[in-house]
């Protein structure tokens, strides 16, 4: 079960009639088209057949024309704003009513997909960027409308936690797919969790009711840097009773990462951009070298969560006190040592998990929070070409469960 968001019939009448006044304004006689600017990395894979078969074979292929549409009878900034509002914001219920079959199958990818919202977001992405309005639109303002269509097309600013006593509040957030010049047909099985988890209710073991709200987030170092995961969570994880961000681990295992450290080892996100770094926060003077779980580790490997294991991983890379060479440690950090990687590794899924441990300290928070590593979703033996089979499917479908059952157990020790 799943309550209403956004209102997007009222933004819809808003939209209508902004454009009605848009189209009978004159516009300003000095008023040049804007440039387009060039596509990403990223926007340029949607040129491959694979992200276009995905399009088509869900029904998402739509997305981005129509959305190209709406921009082409923009006539003013404001108009362009309630456009990438209603459209990325629609485009995020889309992809989550699909994972939780509500309306009809589109197509006939399998409805716990995570790829369709995917591509269709970059099919957006980059309208905006090469759109060109017969209006000025400055460098920044484009800047602001991507960064809107981006915030709500990944649930980011559709996040509510109800209020109310008797119920527990959840944020989990996932990742899109990564690693697409190795195999560009990649599921990342952390956003097809967050999907199919939004807005749903879960019961713990002690009987209490709980609500999952949730989020997806890019594979790109610079959004990190710029305070994506700060900006959506903050408001949250003083309300919530419990937090776990989730990403795509290693192989046939799940892990709760016990330390999370504040460094970038620089593996090329999915721009192609390289960062080798301390991870870049608001006052780095009093940033801390590690952060910790507390997530209740103990009983989450203890628990029937599903058919893969779950490992409480200790292990850390540190530079010692005083030494200069990165050193394995098997159970956690040394006293003032330098974070080299953390449990998670020195990617994004152990930032994440870094920079919402960190927010929850730096705010005081006591909610309890971590990250969790889910198996890597695999292919069936022999699929080296298509982009689906049902090998792929079932593994999705088990990983998405017991992510839902890891929070479960989760949530009744909070």
């Amino acid at each position: 079960m799943r309550t209403p968001r956004t209102p997007l019939r009222t933004l819809g009448v808003t939209l209508l009639a902004a454009t009605a006044l848009c189209l009978t304004a004159p516009s300003p006689a000095a008023a040049q088209p804007a440039a387009a600017q060039p596509l990403t990395a990223e926007e340029q894979r949607l040129e491959r057949a694979v992200p276009r078969e995905i399009l088509r074979r869900s029904g998402f292929g739509t997305v981005a024309p129509e959305f190209t549409r709406a921009l082409a009878a923009v006539r003013s900034y404001r108009q362009a704003e309630l456009t990438v509002r209603h459209h990325s914001g629609a485009l995020w219920e889309r992809a989550v009513d699909r994972a939780q079959d509500r309306g009809p199958a589109a197509g006939d990818l399998s409805r716990d997909d995570d790829r369709p919202l995917y591509w269709a977001r970059l099919g957006m992405t980059a309208a905006l960027r090469q759109w060109q309005p017969e209006f000025a639109l400055t460098d920044a303002q484009r800047a602001r409308l991507l960064d809107r269509l981006e915030r709500s097309s990944r649930g980011q600013d559709s996040m509510h936690l109800p209020a109310g006593k008797g119920i527990k509040r959840i944020v989990m957030t996932g990742f899109d797919p990564f690693t697409l010049d190795r195999d560009i047909r990649i599921s990342n099985p952390s956003g097809a969790a967050a999907l199919a988890l939004d807005g749903t209710w879960i019961r713990t073991a002690d009987g209490t009711t709980a609500r999952i709200e949730t989020a997806v987030f890019p594979v790109r170092w610079q959004d990190f840097a710029d305070g994506t995961v700060e900006r959506t969570l903050r408001p949250q994880l003083p309300k919530a009773d419990l937090f776990t961000t989730v990403s795509q681990g290693r192989v046939g295992r799940f892990d709760i990462e016990r330390t999370n450290g504040a460094w970038r080892g620089g593996f090329p996100d999915n721009d192609n951009v390289s960062r080798t770094e301390t991870v870049p926060v608001s006052d780095p003077a009093s940033q801390p070298q590690w952060t910790t779980t507390t997530l209740p580790y103990a009983a989450i490997v203890a628990a029937p969560t599903g058919r893969f294991p779950v490992f409480d991983n200790t292990q850390v890379t540190e530079v010692p006190a005083g030494g200069t060479d990165p050193v394995v440690r098997a159970n956690g950090p040394t006293p003032g040592s330098t974070a080299r990687s953390g449990g998670g590794g020195d990617y994004l899924s152990n930032e994440i998990a870094y920079r919402a441990t960190l927010l929850r300290d730096r705010l005081g928070a006591t909610v309890p929070g971590g990250h969790v590593h889910t198996p890597v979703l695999q292919f069936g033996t022999g699929n080296a070409t298509e982009v689906t089979d049902p090998e792929f499917v079932r593994n999705r479908l088990g990983i998405i469960a017991q992510v839902r059952e890891i929070i479960r157990v989760a949530a009744s020790f909070g």
